[in-house]
């Protein structure tokens, strides 16, 4: 089964998600060459799309470049006290952003690792605390006449702690309510 264009409260977010049923009948997320079954898909996407109306230009200079995201994360007003620490040339490939928080946000790192400057940039996400987790992340910018559409897409593999998590909420919910706040965001800040 496949739903395509699922809203979320706000009519301008879509989400593309791929589920199958298994021998339980809930629904996980359907992935390519997976085996059907009781078990839990090895690999995760959570993916959130917004229109907004800024050029790609001003949007991306506040997903590629690190230091920006402190104006829009959904994840900065959990812990105010964060500690933050950069390294490498501001949105070019190898800068980074290492943080430790509070147990809301733990500990974790996010390197650019890909650049096409205004269109997409791509991170690689570590989490290592609470629970160790890697992932892709990346910010598509897609100009339509005046308005830009932002996808921000996270994509990795199920870790046995995610798996076991996974079993009373999906990454899709865990995550994708955190893209969608911060895409409202990003939006605000962007159109002022």
């Amino acid at each position: 089964m496949v739903a395509d264009g699922i809203t979320g409260g706000v009519s301008s977010y879509t989400t593309r998600v791929e589920f199958s049923t298994n021998m339980c009948g809930q629904n996980w997320v359907d992935l390519p060459n997976r085996p059907k079954g009781a078990f839990m898909a090895d690999k995760y996407t959570v993916v959130r799309s917004m229109t907004i109306n800024a050029t790609p230009e001003k949007i991306y200079s506040h997903v590629g470049n690190l230091r920006s995201w402190g104006s829009w994360s959904p994840w900065d007003a959990l812990d105010p006290d964060m500690t933050k620490t950069f390294e490498g040339e501001d949105g070019e490939p190898g800068s980074s952003y290492h943080w430790t928080g509070n147990r809301k946000v733990g500990e974790g790192r996010m390197q650019v690792i890909e650049v096409d400057a205004p269109r997409r940039v791509s991170t690689a996400l570590e989490f290592i605390k609470p629970f160790k987790s890697k992932s892709t992340t990346e910010f598509s910018l897609e100009p339509t006449g005046s308005v830009t559409r932002v996808t921000w897409s996270m994509k990795g593999d199920h870790t046995i702690m995610s798996k076991v998590m996974g079993i009373f909420k999906s990454m899709d919910k865990m995550v994708g309510p955190d893209f969608e706040k911060g895409l409202e965001q990003l939006k605000a800040v962007s159109e002022a």
